[in-house]
């Protein structure tokens, strides 16, 4: 997909409060390791997260509350008015309700509505960067000329219930498939998309094109939802093989890689500037490795957020431009892998 007429104008974003260490899930599960023998510092060690964030507890407010947040802070950013979306997309794996669709609340806390797109995209981590392919589609043929991606984020409840079942099932493959779990931050964030021609005086950046590839035969790696017993229960259960996603995902990102190259016609020593979808410290240097792209090119923010899921990538990206990481001009790579297997790749001229 190539586009002529795309603008990513800005990113809000909102980080949740209670700030939670790997050392404090690791004195939760001492029994388990004192078990299995296992010392202490193997979260950090193993994934490279030091800490993640997460909603306070009974604080009442919902994915859509913080979602809106994140939303204001980024049409204020954009010059933009809700009056001016014409469609708006939430992405995220965490939802208030099975339905109606938490893009609705979204909307209405925003005061958009009438002749508007609403509605949920869901694809594990990947549906922000989903939602931002369907807007860039509508904006290229012309049937809207600004929207709005928003997600939120919430790993308080599953990494909870994942302890809980590490205490009442203290063996080695459970605390392997758990792992992974353990690595979940939450936050807010959302992005906003014009037409070239839509006025307002906010940078501007130029999304230049993506691709998309999929490779579904591997969709059994890592789940997140009811226990599969029979009948299944209401308990939310997440496992992930993260050894055998991690090497499935790199051979999809290599391949979606070179598509990606082509499709965007960048130079062959690819983008300036790269920032992915934040799993932790073994996944960031095989991607990077495999496409033979230097580190020093990424940027990230697992080490201190966690992966927050689909609202991980839209955050790193809105770091690293307040930290002056993304420049004017840069070509940038916003690159997705996530369960399914699916793998998303989008270009920005900065």
């Amino acid at each position: 997909m190539r586009y002529q007429h795309v603008d990513l104008r800005a990113i809000g974003y909102e980080l949740a409060p209670h700030v939670v260490t790997s050392a404090d899930l690791e004195r939760r599960l001492a029994p388990v390791y004192r078990k299995l023998g296992m010392p202490p510092g193997q979260i950090e060690m193993l994934t490279g997260v030091r800490e993640r964030r997460f909603w306070e507890e009974g604080d009442g407010q919902s994915m859509a509350d913080h979602a809106a947040v994140a939303a204001g802070r980024a049409l204020t950013a954009a010059d933009v008015s809700p009056e001016q979306i014409g469609m708006l997309l939430y992405g995220g794996v965490c939802r208030d309700n099975l339905e109606p669709a938490t893009a609705c609340a979204v909307a209405d806390a925003l005061g958009i509505g009438g002749s508007v797109i609403v509605h949920d995209v869901s694809n594990a981590c990947l549906g922000v960067m989903n939602g931002v392919f369907q807007v860039a589609n509508a904006i290229e043929l012309g049937q809207i000329t600004a929207g709005l991606v928003v997600s939120c984020e919430s790993a308080r409840p599953i990494v909870d219930l994942t302890i809980q079942r590490m205490l009442d099932h203290p063996d080695l493959d459970t605390v392997r498939l758990a792992m992974a779990t353990m690595t979940g931050g939450s936050g807010a964030a959302a992005l906003v998309l014009t037409d070239r021609a839509t006025g307002g005086d906010s940078p501007r950046h130029q999304v230049v094109g993506g691709v998309i590839r999929g490779a579904p035969q591997h969709h059994r790696l890592s789940r997140w939802g009811p226990d599969s017993g029979t009948p299944p229960s209401a308990a939310q259960v997440m496992d992930t093989d993260a050894a055998r996603t991690m090497q499935e995902g790199v051979k999809l990102g290599v391949a979606t890689y070179r598509a990606f190259m082509q499709e965007v016609g960048w130079p062959v020593g690819g983008p300036d500037r790269v920032i992915c979808h934040q799993v932790g410290a073994p996944h960031r240097i095989s991607v990077m490795e495999s496409m033979g792209l230097d580190l020093s090119r990424d940027f990230c923010t697992f080490a201190y957020l966690g992966n927050i899921g689909t609202v991980s990538l839209p955050v790193t990206a809105a770091i690293a431009q307040q930290r002056g990481v993304l420049q004017p001009g840069q070509r940038v790579g916003f690159f997705g892998i996530g369960s399914g297997l699916n793998c998303l790749m989008l270009g920005i001229q900065w």
